[in-house]
C-alpha cells in the first residue's frame, strides 16, 4: 500500500530523518512508533506532502506518490485543528468538500457517524462549545467522512477518556477488517499492542526496530513465567527448591501474590506447574513476553548508552 524508501529531511541543518525505509501491507493497522522528536511527525507531512523529503522516494500503491493520491488518505493530525465558531455539520461540509465531496454524499456519511457515535445533538453546536474530548471525536469523523483508502493518525487517542479511546480503537479495528490501512502514530503502547500488526520504531532520526508485534515480543522473551496465587509465600518459594528462582513478586493481599518465576536448568512450565501445585492455590500462569512498552524502552535506552560511550 505504502512503500518508504531513504527518507531523509533535515531543518537547519538538523536532521529530523535519515534513510528511513519501511512498507505498509494493504488492510493492516501499522505502528509508528518513538520518543518526542523522533521524527514521526516530520514523516507523517511528508506522506501528506505538507513537507518535502530532501532525499528518498514514497510510492502508495506501486506508483510515486502525487498529490492526486491525497484524495485517498485521511490525515489526523497531533495539533488538532478545528475552527472554534463554525458548527459541528459547517465543518464537516467544509472539509468534505475539500475532499471532493458532494453535498449529498457529506450528509449522508456526517449522518451515519453522529449516529454511529450517538451524536446527533452536537450537529448544530459550535466547535468552541465542545469539550476537548468531544472535539476530538468529531476531528475523527471529519477525517474519516471521504472513506479514505489510507488513513494516517497522528496520536488519535490523546485527550480522550478511557471510554471514548475504546470507542475509536473498535472503529479502527471494524476498518481494517472492511480493508483499509492505517498507520497510527502513539504513545499509548498498550494500545498499540492491542491493535496493531506491525510496527516500526525511530529513534534520532532513524529506524531502529520493525516487525510485527507478535514477534517482536517474542524475540524480546527472557523465559520467566508469572504465576498469580493465593497462599503462603514462603511456601511458594519453597517449592521452587533449586529448580527455580523468584525473580521478582508483587503483594495483592496478605495471601495472594503475582511471582516471577526464572527456570533453571532443564526444567519447563510443566515442572514449575508440578512444583507448585498442591503447595498454592494457582490463580493464573503464563510466560512473560515483554510488552511494547518494555521494548520501546529497551530499544531506545540501548541506543542512549551507546551513544554516551
Amino acid at each position: 500500500m505504502l512503500e518508504i524508501q531513504d527518507i531523509s529531511k533535515s531543518f537547519y541543518h538538523k536532521i529530523a530523518l535519515q534513510n528511513v525505509s519501511f512498507k505498509v501491507n494493504s488492510g493492516e493497522i501499522f505502528g509508528l512508533l518513538g520518543p518526542n522528536g523522533a521524527g514521526k511527525t516530520t514523516l507523517i507531512r511528508i506522506i501528506n506532502q505538507i513537507f518535502q523529503a530532501d532525499s528518498g522516494i514514497i510510492r502508495y500503491k506501486n506508483e510515486l506518490l502525487k498529490s492526486s493520491h491525497l484524495a485517498d488518505i485521511g490525515y489526523l493530525p497531533e495539533e488538532r485543528g478545528l475552527y472554534k465558531t463554525m458548527t459541528v455539520q459547517d465543518h464537516a461540509e467544509f472539509l468534505g468538500r475539500l475532499r471532493g465531496m458532494s453535498a449529498q454524499d457529506i450528509k449522508n456519511a456526517l449522518n451515519f457517524w453522529l449516529d454511529r457515535f450517538n451524536i446527533q445533538d452536537w450537529r448544530k453546536k459550535r466547535i468552541e462549545e465542545l469539550s476537548k474530548g468531544m472535539a476530538q471525536k468529531v476531528q475523527f469523523i471529519c477525517t474519516v467522512l471521504h472513506e479514505p483508502k489510507l488513513l494516517i493518525l497522528d496520536e488519535p487517542f490523546s485527550g480522550f477518556d478511557p471510554i471514548n479511546a475504546e470507542l475509536i480503537k473498535h472503529e479502527l479495528i471494524e476498518m481494517r477488517a472492511q480493508g483499509k490501512t492505517i498507520i497510527l502514530s502513539s504513545h499509548d503502547m498498550k494500545s498499540v499492542e492491542e491493535i496493531c500488526d506491525r510496527v516500526v520504531l525511530i529513534d534520532k532520526a532513524k529506524k531502529i526496530m520493525e516487525g510485527r508485534v507478535s514477534d517482536l515480543r517474542n524475540e524480546g522473551r527472557t523465559g520467566n513465567y508469572k504465576i498469580q496465587f493465593q497462599g503462603n509465600m514462603i511456601a511458594f518459594v519453597n517449592a521452587l527448591w533449586i529448580n527455580f528462582e523468584l525473580v521478582d513478586k508483587q503483594i495483592l493481599s496478605d495471601d495472594r501474590f503475582i511471582a516471577t518465576v526464572a527456570m533453571r536448568g532443564e526444567n519447563n512450565f510443566d515442572s514449575l506447574l508440578q512444583s507448585l501445585i498442591g503447595v498454592i492455590k494457582i490463580e493464573s500462569a503464563h510466560e512473560d513476553l515483554p510488552s511494547m512498552n518494555d521494548l520501546f524502552i529497551k530499544a531506545v535506552s540501548e541506543r542512549k548508552e551507546i551513544a554516551d560511550v
